[in-house]
């Protein structure tokens, strides 16, 4: 039994990854999923509430950092304070009416749009939707490390 919860583990594991680059799957939720998974599969022989615990908040963490990630990046690139809450407004956006490709398209064209709107020029107004995208990807990698740390941390718990 213990065996078949690995191995059903490390698939949510690998699917949880490939869901943070290609934002189709809920990439960390899968992760925590085939934890909480091994759990019930183990009868929570190696796996506490403190590890269930710790790992809730870094998902929580991770599901932040695109919004912190967006916004970082604009502001870096000349955005006002309207244009990263038209990053942010464009992520939510971006990945309900554009999955997966919202997740790039949406803070972009958010911050654009915002720009834009204040009255700047169409080229800054697109540096900063550069900025925003940029800042994206650098989320997705601050993603990828946590969602990492939590895979390590799991199997040095069990």
């Amino acid at each position: 039994m213990e065996t078949t919860a690995l191995i059903l583990s490390i698939i949510l594991f690998i699917f949880g990854l490939l869901g943070t680059i290609l934002p189709i799957l809920p990439g960390a939720i899968l992760i925590y999923g085939g934890m909480l998974l091994y759990g019930v599969m183990t009868g929570f022989e190696t796996l506490d509430a403190n590890f269930f615990l710790l790992q809730a908040l870094v998902l929580v963490l991770i599901f932040f950092i695109d919004f912190i990630a967006s916004s970082v990046g604009t502001r870096h690139f000349g955005g006002s304070k309207q244009a990263i809450w038209g990053a942010v407004v464009g992520t939510f956006l971006g990945l309900i009416f554009f999955p997966p490709l919202g997740i790039v398209i949406g803070p972009f064209l958010g911050a654009v749009v915002i720009e834009i709107l204040r009255g700047s020029e169409i080229k800054p107004a697109i540096r900063v939707g550069i900025g925003s995208l940029l800042g994206i990807l650098g989320g997705t990698f601050l993603k990828l490390f946590a969602e990492i740390l939590m895979i390590i941390y799991f199997f040095m718990q069990i």
